[in-house]
């Protein structure tokens, strides 16, 4: 864990540094082409130094008028993992390479729309905490840091005003986009018009949400798919009662680690590269990021500085979430899937949180539809002509697997996360709702 005297002289790194900051220089490592169209900081309040790290990719080719263009915020799990790593590996327009170097993505989601990456919470990535104590423990404090993060972004620029926002990130942000959500439609409820921030829907990859539910699929999960057998299956069984039970007391620093011990024994025991995808035979090579950005030339691009020493994923903000890590945010969900639309997806290979995860908790949400989407049809969903996955939804709650993808699905399967997320906020083919005109009549969709 990182000692005070480092956030204190990462906090000094900054305090004579913009907010909002622009390309000083570029270099071979990030050419100019390559650059963010805004990018630097913003506050998390008038009263504390600590700000959240921001990327924006204006659309490469929007179809509409960019006052009305859709604009996606894309928030990294963890907890404390950057969502630098979602920009330059899995669905930014660029992504680095073995060598070092960006290339261009063919799946990147701001083919259409607006793409704000945010490095969240403070602590992660770019972002600065001027002290340990002012780390969210708490995803009330996520939402809070987040909601004055991008209502100040909205102020940047006019055209932002109105553009239809979409709060999207995968895994523990399964947590941090159902709180914003939420967090941002309770706010909204007590603003003039003029005020709001236009939230029109949420998606979640792979997402930890309802973790109580979900820590209890694991042994079935990987017996039926083949990794286990049934005395193995029983050893988890009992790890994973253990972890319910603690969770249930509320002993959460305790449920935590009992999850982690089951995910220890269940890695062990199968012995796979990554439980993020079974099909792998090494882990994501996401460290590449890490290398990346830590190059000095790159750092002066985005107007860092070279002192700044960037990790993909913060330990001190792991420890700082501990004792949120198992408490469930499925009432947020509920609440959105009644004032907005949802989008819940996952990578078919992912053995961590993937689709019998999502599956379990998605099936005792307490919303008027859930019968409805339960047995609502699943559709076979291609893209150019291809199988990529399946389609359920039920009025403003969408579900997809998608086939030949883990644990970080935009990296696994770029042109079809980009169709999908393009179908899905434009709702076109398998992504219209299901009874759409009569969901619009019953007003279960509040823009």
């Amino acid at each position: 864990m990182a000692s005070i005297t480092s956030f204190t002289l990462k906090t000094l790194l900054f305090l004579s540094f913009c907010f909002f900051c622009f390309p000083l220089s570029t270099s071979s490592k990030f050419p100019k082409e390559a650059l963010p169209n805004k990018y630097g900081y913003l506050p998390i309040s008038p009263t504390s130094t600590s700000s959240i790290f921001y990327a924006f990719y204006e659309a490469q080719n929007s179809t509409l008028p960019l006052s009305q263009t859709p604009l996606l915020i894309w928030l990294q799990g963890g907890p404390g993992c950057s969502s630098m790593i979602g920009n330059l590996f899995e669905l930014g327009p660029w992504r680095v390479t073995k060598s070092l170097t960006l290339q261009p993505n063919p799946g990147a989601w701001n083919r259409i729309f607006g793409l704000l990456f945010l490095d969240n919470p403070i602590g992660t990535g770019f972002s600065v905490a001027s002290t340990p104590e002012e780390i969210p423990k708490d995803q009330n404090t996520v939402a809070k840091h987040l909601f004055s993060a991008i209502t100040r972004f909205i102020q940047l620029d006019p055209v932002f005003k109105h553009r239809p926002i979409y709060i999207t990130g995968e895994s523990y942000a399964g947590k941090y986009v159902p709180a914003i959500g939420y967090y941002i439609l309770q706010k909204n409820a007590n603003l003039k018009a003029s005020e709001r921030v236009n939230l029109v829907g949420v998606a979640i990859g792979d997402g930890l949400t309802d973790p109580e539910t979900q820590v209890a699929t694991h042994a079935l999960n990987a017996y039926y798919v083949g990794f286990i057998n049934e005395r193995q299956k029983n050893e988890l069984e009992k790890a994973q009662l253990e972890a319910v039970r603690l969770t249930q007391m509320g002993n959460w620093s305790e449920a935590t680690e009992a999850r982690f011990e089951l995910l220890n024994m269940l890695q062990n025991m199968t012995g796979l590269a990554t439980l993020y995808d079974y099909t792998k035979k090494a882990p994501y090579e996401d460290h590449l990021v890490e290398q990346f950005l830590n190059i000095a030339e790159v750092k002066k691009a985005l107007g860092i500085n070279e002192l700044f020493v960037y990790k993909k994923c913060s330990d001190v903000v792991m420890a700082a979430l501990h004792d949120d890590l198992m408490k469930s945010v499925k009432y947020m969900v509920e609440y959105l899937v009644r004032k907005s639309r949802v989008l819940l997806y996952q990578g078919q290979c992912d053995l961590r949180i993937g689709v019998m995860q999502v599956e379990a908790w998605v099936k005792t949400m307490k919303w008027e539809g859930i019968v409805e989407y339960l047995s609502a049809e699943r559709k076979i969903w291609k893209v150019n002509e291809e199988l990529a996955g399946y389609v359920q939804n039920w009025k403003t709650l969408t579900n997809v697997v998608v086939l030949g993808a883990g644990h970080l699905l935009p990296a696994d399967q770029p042109v079809n996360s980009q169709a999908m997320i393009e179908d899905w906020v434009l709702e076109r083919g398998l992504f219209t709702n299901v009874l759409q005109e009569n969901a619009f009549t019953e007003s279960t969709v509040v823009v």
